[in-house]
């Protein structure tokens, strides 16, 4: 049972709530009795989930990309990479462990695999930065798209960031242009390289390590060049609502894959995929697995060809 809940998941939480009363009270009294309805209560709630995240709004869906208990790279890593080796530092200025990265094997094969982490707790995410990444990230994320190349390994990416980090400090440290180099690196890369939206994918904090050969994104995630309250603040001057911002910017899965910015929707289990992290990444694992096989076999020709094409064409639909 999740122990955050989401405005929209209001009635299921006075459900659960009534369901964890009634065991409590069943196992106190030692009754049997209750049994039967809290199966059915059970039942209801499973159902009440299943119904509220089939039909979530734009802003519903940025709520639940950003839900704190959604698997972050550190669980998909786990999940997903053995033998995983964390490499560190950028070799200019220090280690960025808002994004994480290293060498591992994926299902036997070996690969590069980085991401962003946000952590969970406020340790962990103060650690971590909250996932916003500074420039020795990106620069650090270049060093293992080098190293990728220089072995012949496949680079598998986790995009989860609600964007670069903008202080002071960063931008004097030229953040702008280690994410552009990043972007650049993915860009023109000699290996297969697929990418990943998790959770949020935001502004040039994700671009720069989610320019792969394919990009896919969980069906729950969003992906976007600002989060909706700074387009509210920025182009409406704060006079509408993140919830409008959200739904004009076309920022989810489903409009994302209908203006092929993204390549495939990963389903996510009933609930989201905070509510069955393990479920959620055996169904990236497995989705990553059958676009890695089939950019096998492609030469470097064919595998930049493939990812400028790819880019090239987003925007261009129906133009002559």
């Amino acid at each position: 049972m999740a122990a955050h809940y989401l405005e929209f998941e209001r009635p299921i939480a006075d459900l659960e709530a009534k369901i964890e009363e009634l065991s409590k009270l069943s196992e106190t009294t030692g009754s049997g009795g209750l049994e039967q309805e809290i199966e059915a209560l059970r039942a209801r709630a499973k159902d009440m989930r299943r119904e509220a995240y089939g039909k979530l709004d734009a802003w519903q869906k940025t709520q639940v990309a950003r839900h704190p208990d959604r698997p972050h790279f550190v669980d998909y890593c786990a999940g997903l990479i053995d033998e995983f080796v964390e490499l560190r530092g950028d070799r200019k200025f220090g280690d960025d462990q808002a994004i994480m990265g290293g060498l591992g094997r994926f299902r036997g094969q070996p690969v590069v695999v980085m991401g962003h982490e946000k952590g969970r707790d406020t340790v962990t995410r103060v650690k971590h930065n909250f996932g916003y990444g500074r420039p020795e990230g990106y620069r650090k994320a270049v060093r293992l798209l080098e190293l990728a190349e220089r072995f012949n390994l496949p680079v598998i990416s986790f995009v989860d960031t609600t964007a670069a980090y903008p202080g002071v400090g960063s931008e004097e440290r030229g953040v702008a242009e280690a994410i552009a180099r990043a972007t650049e690196k993915s860009l023109m890369l000699n290996v297969p390289m697929v990418a990943v939206v998790t959770g949020e994918g935001g502004s040039g904090g994700a671009l720069g390590i989610a320019c792969g050969n394919r990009v896919l994104i969980l069906e729950h995630a969003v992906y976007s060049v600002i989060p909706p309250e700074g387009a509210n603040s920025i182009l409406w001057r704060g006079s509408r609502t993140p919830e409008e911002a959200a739904k004009a910017m076309k920022i989810t899965a489903q409009d994302l894959l209908g203006m092929k910015i993204v390549d495939r929707i990963v389903p996510e289990p009933p609930g989201g995929a905070h509510a069955d992290p393990e479920a959620a990444i055996t169904a990236v694992g497995d989705a990553v697995e059958q676009e890695l096989a089939s950019l096998e076999g492609m030469d470097i020709a064919a595998l930049k060809k493939q990812r400028s094409e790819r880019f090239y064409a987003i925007g261009r639909s129906g133009l002559q």
